[in-house]
């Protein structure tokens, strides 16, 4: 056994510390670090509860995942929580731009955010949940609190191909940065926002791009400003596109395509299949929270959005089950302020 301190330990000294002295009981516990979880936290912790939020990933890890030089769709004042200004150097905010905001809000509400602790069961009854959550090292962390939060979010759950090849290494669900797929022939499964955003990115920075899409043409949903840009590449012939088509098979150097004049075989380094993403139904179950039949929607009262199980709310994305492109951080955002009307009524009748 050592008898002194390096360095590094005395750089980890404070944090492992306060994490041992880390109150493990809390009033609300809130699922879910994104913008909608962080939204949560911040109306409970306004109506006077103690609140702590846990996470699998990092603070937005959803966000921070998005490709680097990602611009949103959207202006800054939409994606604003806690009634704190985002400001923006250009009209829409960058993801850059997007982090450094809900670190902000976050340092500002002083909220308890565990990072890196995944949430693995919820049991108990209303007023009493116990929580387990391990850490990055595998270690459990119990927790009690006497309502839970349910903001998970979709976007660490890709939709797959289910096809031969899929998990090979050169297959990605999530597009980061060009940089990497310079002078490779590079495939892009898709043909929503995700997959029109990266066929560009790729494409002006030295990549060869193809794209396959179930559909006769590129989504209407992609956005106006992006759809016909790469409508001028595909016409060009800039991006190679086969539309009506998908992928059969993934080798280590090659696609297999079905397009409608019979199986194709091109030459192939990466494949990026951003078909989409969806919540995690099963996390769902586990808990006891109804889910409807066709849509996966959890059961649960619009208004307050306490789900089957009392005590147990969703919010988010998730509210809308399968149909991930109905609920966005502008509208999701305001769930916080539903949940925590309920909760000042349930907890704090007094106020």
């Amino acid at each position: 056994m050592r008898d002194f301190l390096t360095a590094d330990d005395v750089d980890t000294l404070p944090k492992a510390k306060a994490q041992a002295h880390a109150p493990m009981h809390s009033d609300v516990i809130v699922i879910g670090a994104g913008p909608t979880g962080l939204a949560c936290a911040i109306e409970v912790q306004k109506i006077g509860l103690k609140v702590i939020v846990l996470d699998k990933g990092c603070l937005v890890n959803s966000l921070f995942h998005y490709p680097a030089n990602m611009v949103f769709f959207t202006t800054p004042e939409l994606l604003e929580i806690g009634d704190i200004p985002f400001t923006t150097a250009q009209q829409k905010p960058t993801r850059e731009e997007a982090l450094e905001y809900y670190r902000k809000v976050s340092e500002h509400y002083r909220l308890d955010v565990r990072q890196y602790e995944w949430v693995k069961t919820v049991v108990g009854q209303d007023g009493n949940f116990s929580i387990t959550a391990t850490d990055r090292a595998g270690r459990p962390h119990d927790y009690h609190t006497r309502k839970v939060i349910v903001s998970t979010g979709y976007y660490d759950l890709a939709n797959e191909l289910g096809i031969p090849g899929e998990e090979l290494p050169k297959v990605s669900h999530y597009y980061g940065e060009p940089h990497p797929y310079y002078d490779s022939d590079v495939l892009i499964v898709g043909g929503k926002n995700s997959a029109a955003i990266a066929a560009l990115d790729l494409w002006r920075h030295g990549a060869r791009v193809t794209i396959v899409h179930r559909e006769s043409q590129i989504h209407h949903h992609v956005k106006y400003w992006i759809k016909p840009d790469l409508e001028n590449r595909i016409k060009n012939g800039e991006i190679e596109a086969f539309f009506s088509s998908s992928v059969q098979e993934i080798g280590i150097d090659h696609v297999v395509i079905n397009t409608p004049h019979g199986p194709i075989r091109l030459k192939n380094d990466f494949v990026l299949a951003l078909i989409g993403y969806h919540p995690d139904y099963d996390f769902l179950r586990s808990m006891g929270i109804e889910l409807s039949e066709q849509q996966c929607r959890p059961v649960c009262d619009p208004v307050s959005l306490e789900s089957n199980v009392p005590g147990i709310y969703v919010a988010g994305v998730i509210v809308a089950g399968s149909r991930t492109n109905e609920i966005f951080i502008e509208n999701g955002r305001f769930h916080g302020k539903q949940i925590a009307e309920d909760l000042k009524r349930k907890l704090r009748p007094e106020s």
